[in-house]
């Protein structure tokens, strides 16, 4: 044992009134405890002059604890250590904290709170609050207090005029370690005392009573002063004991006659003058419980009570400070337990699937989804955490992880597919019937992680990106239609350093080095000073200034000037709109810009690097660092020019501070999703945000899915979700859904050509055994890719109305032979979630099996053997071919020390090949690499496959045709 807890078991005197005055509570709320820094900063111990009086028998001020007291109080205090001790064994970061709020003057079991939390390994906060604070100031504290996950246990030290029914069920019921709310009453009446909290002060008056000798069964006990609370838990534990019970206040008629009966009175609060002594017998046995932590008043108003037997005055104190801090390591112990995994108490909304099925609209207009603040409570989002944007999505802050850093991951399932006709397979689809079918069927949580769809396909060819039938997110029209204005945010950002780049080669080319130095570090109000990014170029130039006149003319020189080669710029502006005019443009061409112009693109905004970052960042800081090594040319001398030397890296971030919180949306059958970002995968890396896959899996548990989905086919979305997004973020794989569809087979083996918005011929409408088993080879490959990577795959046969059982039995009896785990029919498109439940099980099963998962390549490796790895590994390449502009692109960016990074292909969809109408398993091909580009803040290098292009274009018949809105309700039409 610590010398601390001694030191409290000497007599008791009133603290000198010199004492420092309990001071309101700061800002940030804290910790305090071990001699650390909290989030109140520095502790703050308002100590008494002397600990507790003594446990004596003897009642002079000034009697010595007997060591039976001692004993009682060691005891509680050495067995809440021993929990805490075992519960930290598990789980080292866990350290419990109890709060205090205060309005009052009165510190005097300040130091009692501490010493005896300290003791037993607790951490303890004071919030101090001015005396006079009334009911709706110190309900604000309670209900900051309820929110902060760091507090486990919540005591209030107020005055009794404060004591409100407004104020104590403000508390949370789980952190009311002084038993005072409602709920906890409840329960303890009930007989349900293991379930909740019980009044410290009045276990201690039992405790005290017991321990000391005295029999309760068939004791008179009068019960004096007592309010609310305290005065209910004493009547019930005594009744509990056998005792006869009696309550009642000091102006009460009949108190003289109640008090010499009583064979034990209890004194809820300190006897009036004008009670006369000789009221209470002289054998009977008093106990003081006015001393109360939450009243903070001293029970000194009962000069010459005759206390009997060998309990005094302030042993109920002591012993209570002791058992609230037993309550304290109790709280702390259930909250760990729910912390572990805890099922969502999640309320699913019902389907009634409609046969034949509407269009996608419809079915999502059809249902109401719940409210997102609903949703977010029931996945165990805090009221802070999320910021609501209209009634259906909201946007969840990073503050989090931080919160559930402790938590278990859940399993973690990628949904890839085979190579698609242009229609598309399904893979969103398949993903949210997986989830609606675990969730809202299998009661297990999960959760969803979806891209978020560019306008240039919901306008174009593709129309939404939602899912599909019923297994859908909804609403689908805002999922399809802005969202939460992340992409604009994108387009924004890289359309400012696209300006940036234009403007700074221009204002260098028509000044001097001073002019162009005078303009750059102006001076304010006579005061001439650099910005911090523009000290950050200086330490980059290795010039060790921060007064601008200090500067030599070479080192104005060589900090003004960037001097971009506009051959070498490979930084693009952006649109969200397929435009093929945009491919190649010619900017500069006004006379304002003196003759400077410039042959240049667009591309579309979601293959913009910046997305890209979005999507592999894993904090603002990290997203902030990652903008600011974009490259966006070389200079003159071959050196990389990046948005950090132009000086943009703050303002893109501020652009993308709201851009980079995963957005939250439900399914048709009201379970989460996340959609957060949207590269593209034959252009990008094509996978949603590293973030919500993280703030995922924290919040569905150890026992819980996370499904997210890679664009296009394995080999495309999924290889890079692999070699890209998993060396990103350090997460691992369990399961590899792989969605096929009977007419893609088809027309992998050998079926005439599948063109969106025409009609499909009879092979894929009608039974076709031949050609299902000849295009199975691509389903085989798409199989071996996976296993590459040492993952478990589960295909999962996205079943269309024209599909046999002949057709369906046979791609999944060559799936099993291929090497899939198992292969399973999935009905959610006509079903919903019940329709995915086989598939559900399949991937449960499959998750439970330990995953070896491995990278195809070491990044170390040169950049044209990770590219050869990747065309002969995955694509089945005899070998690649390089251009000589690529081969200098790569010579470039590994002379400039970006070698090591890993390769994000840009090649066609539709084909294992470079060449879109080369199906099944193409084979002895070259990979024809036409170009390589870098982007470095992303931390990839993307090589361009054949004649791949970064702008795609509109159709003869765009999906525009069909869209609408109907004026008179504002409903949407026609988008899928």
């Amino acid at each position: 044992m610590s010398a601390r807890l001694p030191l409290l078991l000497r007599p008791l005197r009133r603290p000198p009134p010199a004492g420092p005055p309990c001071r309101p509570r700061e800002p940030r709320r804290a910790c305090s405890g071990g001699g650390g820094v909290g989030l109140l900063g520095p502790r703050r111990r308002q100590l008494v002059s002397a600990g507790v009086k003594s446990c004596g028998c003897s009642h002079g001020p000034g009697s010595r604890a007997p060591p039976a007291w001692n004993l009682i109080v060691r005891e509680v205090i050495q067995n809440s250590k021993e929990v805490l001790r075992l519960l930290q064994e598990k789980n080292p970061a866990f350290k419990p904290v109890l709060a205090i709020i205060q309005a009052s003057d009165d510190n005097l079991m300040q130091e009692v709170n501490q010493n005896l939390a300290e003791e037993a390994g607790l951490n303890i906060t004071h919030i101090c609050l001015p005396p006079e604070s009334g009911e709706d100031e110190i309900i604000d504290e309670i209900l900051k207090i309820n929110e902060d996950t760091r507090v486990h246990g919540l005591a209030l030290q107020i005055s009794e005029n404060s004591f409100s029914n407004k104020v104590l069920n403000a508390l949370q019921p789980e952190k009311d370690v002084d038993g005072v709310t409602d709920v906890n009453l409840g329960k303890l009446v009930r007989g349900d005392a293991h379930e909740c909290f019980i009044s410290p002060v009045a276990r201690a008056v039992i405790e005290l009573l017991e321990k000391s000798g005295v029999g309760l069964d068939g004791k008179k006990i009068l019960v004096v002063g007592a309010h609310g609370s305290l005065e209910a838990t004493l009547q019930c534990l005594f009744q509990r004991k056998g005792s006869m019970t009696m309550s009642s206040q000091w102006k009460t008629p009949q108190l003289q006659s109640k008090l010499q009966e009583a064979d034990i009175v209890v004194l809820g609060s300190p006897k009036p003058e004008d009670v006369p002594l000789s009221w209470i017998q002289p054998e009977t046995i008093v106990l003081n419980c006015s001393h109360d932590l939450l009243s903070g008043k001293l029970g000194s108003g009962s000069p010459g009570v005759p206390f009997s037997g060998p309990i005094a005055e302030n042993d109920v104190s002591l012993l209570a400070a002791a058992l609230r801090i037993q309550n304290m390591v109790s709280s702390g112990r259930r909250w760990l337990r729910e912390q572990q995994y805890t099922r969502w108490r999640l309320h699913c909304l019902k389907l009634q699937p409609l046969s034949p099925v509407p269009s996608d609209i419809e079915i999502s207009r059809a249902q109401t989804p719940k409210a997102v603040d609903v949703l977010a409570k029931e996945i165990g989002l805090l009221a802070d955490e999320i910021e609501i944007y209209g009634k259906s999505k909201a946007k969840v802050c990073l503050s989090l992880l931080e919160r559930l850093k402790d938590q278990a991951d859940g399993k973690y399932v990628l949904v890839a597919g085979i190579t698609p006709t242009p229609l598309g397979e399904g893979k969103s689809t398949v993903t949210i019937g997986l989830v609606q079918a675990l969730t809202a069927h299998l009661n297990i949580n999960s959760f969803a992680c979806l891209r978020q769809p560019s306008q240039g396909p919901t306008f174009g060819v593709k129309g939404g990106a939602a899912g599909g039938g019923y297994a859908q997110v909804i609403p689908m029209e805002e999922f399809n239609l802005h969202l939460t204005g992340d992409i604009h945010a994108i387009t924004a950002a890289n359309n400012l350093l696209a300006a940036a780049i234009d403007t700074r080669i221009f204002h260098e080319n028509t000044q001097t080095d001073k002019s162009l130095y005078n303009r750059l570090v102006p001076s304010v109000n006579g005061v001439r000073e650099f910005s911090n990014i523009q000290l950050a170029r200086l330490k980059k130039l290795g010039i060790n200034k921060t007064d601008p006149s200090a500067l030599t003319e070479e080192e104005v020189s060589r900090f003004a000037r960037l001097n971009i080669d506009p051959a070498t710029i490979t930084w693009q502006r952006v649109l969200d709109t397929n435009d093929r005019f945009l491919r190649k443009i010619t900017i500069g061409q006004a006379s304002t810009e003196k003759g400077y112009s410039r042959q240049a693109q667009f591309d579309i905004a979601v293959a913009s690097e910046i997305m890209a970052v979005l999507a592999l960042t894993d904090s603002l800081k990290d997203m902030k660092e990652r903008l600011g090594r974009m490259v966006v040319a070389s200079d003159r001398n071959g050196q990389p020019v990046t948005a950090e030397d132009l000086g943009v890296t703050g303002a893109l971030t501020v652009l993308m501070k709201d851009a980079i919180k995963p957005n939250l949306m439900q399914t048709l059958e009201g379970t989460p999703v996340f959609v957060h970002a949207g590269p593209f995968a034959n252009i990008a890396h094509g996978n949603s945000s590293v973030l919500a896959d993280k703030i995922a899996l924290k919040l569905v548990g150890k026992e819980g899915f996370v499904v997210t989905e890679a664009g296009f086919g394995a080999d495309i979305g999924m290889e890079k979700f692999f070699n890209i997004k998993c060396r990103a973020s350090g997460l691992v794989p369990n399961v590899v859904v792989l969605v096929a569809t009977v007419r893609a087979l088809k027309m992998h083996g050998g079926g005439p050509g599948v063109i969106a918005g025409v009609p499909l011929k009879k092979e894929y409408t009608e039974e076709n055994i031949q050609l299902v088993a000849d295009g199975c080879c691509n389903l085989q490959k798409q199989i071996q890719i996976a296993q590459l990577f040492g993952v478990p795959v589960v295909v999962a046969l996205n079943v269309f109305k024209t599909d046999t059982r002949a057709e369906i039995d046979l791609v999944c009896e060559l799936a099993k032979r291929a090497g899939a785990f198992d292969a399973v029919p999935c009905y959610h498109w006509s079903m919903g979630g019940k329709g995915s439940v086989d598939l559900a099980w399949a991937v449960r099963e499959a998750a439970s099996k330990r995953s070896r998962f491995q990278f195809l390549y070491d990044v170390q490796l040169p950049v044209v053997e990770k590219i050869r790895t990747i065309a002969q590994a995955v694509y089945g390449a005899k070998d690649i071919e390089l251009s000589p502009e690529a081969q200098s692109k790569i010579d470039l960016y590994t002379q400039q020390g970006f070698g090591n990074l890993p390769i994000c292909m840009a090649k066609t969809h539709l084909s294992l090949s470079h060449q879109p109408d080369k199906k099944g398993v193409p084979r002895d091909f070259i990979l024809p690499i036409s170009d390589v580009r870098a982007s470095i803040g992303a931390g990839f290098i993307y090589p361009l496959v054949g004649t791949m292009s970064t702008m795609p274009g509109l159709p003869t018949r765009p999906c525009f045709y069909d869209i609408d809105l109907d004026t008179e309700t504002e409903q949407v039409q026609g988008l899928f």
